[in-house]
């Protein structure tokens, strides 16, 4: 029997973090919570958290194209909200 030589599984699990020095935020004068907010707002624009949550289960294609049609319509929504106040209509 031949072995599958495929070690392709073993890049996608270490793909989660193309970073690998990781976030780091410097306390200056033991200010923590000035580091604390730096250090989630980093963490944000990162998407770390984001792509958490994406990845603790699985979505069918069908379920994220339902899901990024309901944002945009909601989006439109919004924006026709706000032009509507805008002009007084």
């Amino acid at each position: 029997m031949r072995s599958n030589n495929n070690n392709n599984y073993k890049r996608d699990h270490n793909s989660f973090s193309t970073n690998k020095a990781g976030l780091t935020v410097e306390v200056r004068n033991g200010d923590f919570t000035k580091a604390l907010r730096i250090f989630k707002k980093k963490v944000q624009e990162a998407g770390i958290i984001q792509e958490y949550r994406d990845r603790q289960e699985y979505v069918k294609p069908s379920k994220k194209r339902a899901k990024a049609k309901a944002a945009g319509r909601a989006r439109w929504l919004k924006k026709l909200a706000k032009d509507k106040q805008d002009r007084g209509f």
